[in-house]
C-alpha cells in the first residue's frame, strides 16, 4: 500500500470543528490532521454568508499552502455558504462539509415533528432549503435559531445556568409541539450535548452528525487511494486566529491533550507559519 502522508485540513469558526476533529482522530488514527479555528471571527452564524466565504476561501488557500490532501469544512455555516464554491475552486481536493442532519432524523420520527438547531446563516441557506425539501415530505420541522449559544460555548460556559437557560427557551417550545427527534445543526453543539439531553429527555433522539463525517472521510480517502499507512502513528496540529493558550485550555477541556496550538497570522491572507 502507498501512504499519502500529507494531512487532512480541518477548519471551524472556533472550537466547534475539534468535535469533529475528535471522531476523525478515533476512526483514522494513522491519519496526520491540520487544524484551524478561526477564533477571531467567531461566531460566524450572525454573518453574512459571503464574508463567510471569504473566510473560508482564504482558510482552504493556507490549508492547502501546508499540503493538505483532504479538507473538512467542520462548520455547518462555512458548509452552507462556501462548500459547493470551494468544490468548483479546486476540482482536484476532496472537500467534505456539513450538514443539518435532517434525514436520519425523519428516517426515525414517530410523532411526525423533528426539530433542527441551528444558527441563522444555516437556516438562511440554499443548502439547508434543499435538504429539507428533499426528505422532510409529510413530516413537520421545527426551526429554532440559537443566537448566542455558540459565543457561550466558546467562553466555556458548557453547563451553567445562564446555558441551560438559554436553551430551554429554545428546546421548550419545540417539546410542547411534540417533537421526538432533534438535529443539531451546529458542530459547537454536540459540546453541550448532556445539558440538551437533559433537557429534553430519554424520548427525544439527540442526532448528531459527527460520527457519519468521518465515516465519509475514510470512505474518500479510500475511494482516492490518498489513506496513509495504518500502521503509522497519527498526529494533530492546531492554529488559531485567537489566542493560543486560551485555545488550548478548551481543547483539553475537549479531550484533545497534547496537540500543540500556534497562532496563525491573518493579514488579508491566513498564514499557518511552520512551527
Amino acid at each position: 500500500m502507498v501512504s499519502d502522508d500529507r494531512p487532512i485540513g480541518i477548519f471551524d469558526s472556533g472550537i466547534g470543528g475539534l468535535t469533529v476533529t475528535a471522531r476523525i482522530r478515533q476512526a483514522l488514527p494513522a491519519e496526520r490532521l491540520l487544524y484551524f479555528g478561526d477564533s477571531a471571527h467567531v461566531p460566524y452564524g450572525p454573518r453574512g454568508l459571503e464574508q463567510v466565504r471569504a473566510f473560508s476561501f482564504a482558510i482552504t488557500e493556507a490549508l492547502l499552502a501546508r499540503g493538505a490532501k483532504a479538507i473538512v469544512i467542520a462548520c455547518n455555516t462555512a458548509s452552507a455558504a462556501a462548500l459547493r464554491a470551494l468544490r468548483e475552486a479546486h476540482p482536484d481536493i476532496p472537500f467534505i462539509g456539513m450538514e443539518p442532519a435532517v434525514k436520519p432524523a425523519v428516517e426515525h420520527t414517530r410523532t411526525g415533528v423533528v426539530g433542527v438547531i441551528a444558527t441563522v446563516a444555516t437556516f438562511q441557506s440554499e443548502l439547508y432549503a434543499t435538504i429539507v425539501e428533499r426528505f422532510a415530505q409529510g413530516v413537520e420541522v421545527l426551526h429554532q435559531p440559537c443566537p448566542s449559544l455558540v459565543k457561550q460555548i466558546e467562553a466555556g460556559d458548557f453547563d451553567t445556568p445562564i446555558t441551560e437557560a438559554m436553551l430551554r427557551g429554545w428546546l421548550e417550545p419545540m417539546l410542547a409541539r411534540n417533537i421526538d427527534a432533534l438535529v443539531l445543526g451546529c458542530t459547537h453543539y454536540p459540546i453541550v450535548r448532556p445539558l440538551i439531553e437533559r433537557i429534553v429527555g430519554p424520548d427525544v433522539r439527540v442526532i448528531d452528525p459527527t460520527p457519519a463525517i468521518a465515516r465519509q472521510l475514510d470512505r474518500i480517502l479510500q475511494r482516492d487511494g490518498i489513506g496513509r499507512d495504518p500502521s503509522a502513528s497519527g498526529d494533530l496540529i492546531c492554529y488559531t486566529s485567537g489566542d493560543p493558550v486560551e485555545f488550548h485550555r478548551m481543547m483539553e477541556r475537549l479531550g484533545l491533550e497534547g496537540a500543540p496550538v500556534y497562532q496563525a497570522t491573518w493579514d488579508g491572507s491566513v498564514r499557518l507559519d511552520r512551527p
